[in-house]
């Protein structure tokens, strides 16, 4: 009877049922819903460059740090496999041989012997379960962080390659301006020549020139530091031989489809990640409550042994037992060990809650940053129209000795600025687009990381 009480008693720990998180999400983004993005889309696709296609997949097979997450990823796996083994039996073998001289004989006493031993846990409380499920858990969660590892690195790649772009963009700006100023600067110093201008008009047109001149080199030194950038994300050793061929920066295209906050939950693998981080850590709570309650392991073994290494296996014994463990006394170790798991699933808990809103929020900024810097590029193109035909009035007013030519350099300053500006905004507008892709995620890794 006792024993029965004891079996109709044994329950398996398992972690409690905790509410969904979309029921604490917005049902839609504040500027945009549409349709339900394709998680297996690959983004990059939609900007129409084969160069930035190749490179993207050069770095995805060929980058470090996705090769640690890779090793990570294997890791995880084998602690898994390692946490799983223990809901088998072991079977473990041992063999030993040993002569024994006595003082004043000759003949040597020899002892042969070889046996099997197994031993199994009695999972009655679901311990062992408990800990390969969390061990699984975090092997997945591993393997989402190996997609967020991948989706980060596609965004970068295309930032830097972007960024090289619109650098060289500057630069063909850059020097476009300074041969219009050298050629004003000459026409200015033949009028100072004919008396028709100012010593002052030549030194304030070389000043212009000496300040064109001296945004080359900025430029050129960003430009090499994205084109190194960009090699070492591909896993490149050599950054001197990173070449981009790209020359103009790409169309963005239509917004692509959003879907509503809910589906972030399925789509971003950072929040797939902590998901299973969560799960994992309930599971290490039913784990350790387990612990607490008594174990029942099995052993059997067979041991063989003969004074004649012939006659090894035909004398042998077998020894069944079973045997009950239980804490008794040990300072309150296991109870703080269940302690410690449930601050560590509500830790989680939190980390989880944190990662989907911070999703949120990326989506959010990305959309709104698309949107205003649409309406930015509108309002500068505008400011650029009216600076062009400002700076063309002061010219023929300068010629005609209406205005002096520090009106003149003054429009032509705010003109040239403008058009510098316009490819940094252009640039902007870019990286809003890819912020988007990256914060909308995507299940497109999965394929990757299987392989």
């Amino acid at each position: 009877m006792p024993a029965l009480v004891l079996l109709q008693s044994c329950a398996l720990y398992a972690p409690e049922q905790r509410a969904e998180m979309g029921q604490v999400l917005p049902a839609h983004f504040s500027l945009y819903s549409q349709n339900a993005p394709d998680p297996t889309n690959r983004w990059w696709t939609t900007f129409g460059s084969a160069e930035l296609n190749m490179l993207i997949e050069e770095a995805l097979t060929n980058s470090p740090s996705l090769q640690q997450a890779a090793a990570r990823l294997a890791q995880a796996d084998a602690v898994a496999a390692k946490t799983r083994a223990g809901r088998f039996p072991s079977l473990d073998y041992n063999g030993r041989a040993s002569a024994t001289k006595f003082e004043g004989v000759d003949t040597l006493l020899e002892n042969y012997s070889a046996g099997l031993a197994a031993s199994y846990e009695v999972d009655l409380w679901g311990r062992v379960k408990s800990s390969a499920e969390a061990s699984r858990l975090d092997y997945e969660a591993s393997r989402e962080a190996l997609n967020t590892a991948a989706i980060t690195l596609s965004s970068r790649v295309a930032l830097a390659w972007t960024g090289v772009i619109a650098q060289r963009l500057q630069l063909d700006v850059i020097e476009r301006q300074l041969h219009s100023n050298k050629t004003t600067l000459e026409l200015i110093e033949l009028r100072f020549r004919k008396a028709l201008s100012s010593a002052l008009d030549v030194y304030q047109q070389r000043q212009s020139v000496a300040g064109t001149e001296s945004l080359i080199p900025l430029r050129e030194l960003l430009e090499k530091l994205q084109q190194n950038e960009l090699a070492i994300l591909l896993g490149r050793a050599d950054v001197n031989a990173m070449q981009v061929l790209e020359e103009q920066l790409p169309d963005i295209g239509p917004l692509p489809a959003i879907g509503i906050p809910a589906d972030l939950l399925a789509n971003r693998p950072d929040v797939r990640q902590a998901g299973l981080r969560l799960q994992a850590a309930d599971w290490q709570v039913s784990a350790a409550r387990a612990d607490r309650l008594p174990t029942i392991r099995l052993t059997g073994s067979l041991d063989y042994s003969s004074n004649e290494i012939a006659d090894l296996f035909d004398n042998w014994a077998a020894n069944l037992a079973a045997s009950i463990t239980g804490p008794l006394f040990d300072g309150g170790r296991r109870k703080a060990e269940v302690a410690r798991t449930r601050a560590l699933a509500e830790e989680r808990l939190a980390a989880y809650r944190e990662t989907v809103l911070n999703a949120i929020k990326e989506v959010e900024n990305a959309l709104v940053s698309e949107k205003k810097q649409h309406d930015y590029i509108a309002k500068l193109d505008n400011r650029l129209n009216a600076a062009r035909r400002s700076y063309e009035e002061s010219i023929n007013r300068y010629r005609n000795g209406l205005v002096e030519y520090t009106t003149v350099l003054r429009e032509l300053t705010i003109l040239q600025g403008l058009e510098r500006e316009r490819i940094t905004a252009q640039y902007d507008l870019l990286r809003y687009r890819i912020d988007l892709y990256r914060a909308l995620g995507g299940s497109w890794p999965n394929e990757r990381s299987a392989k």
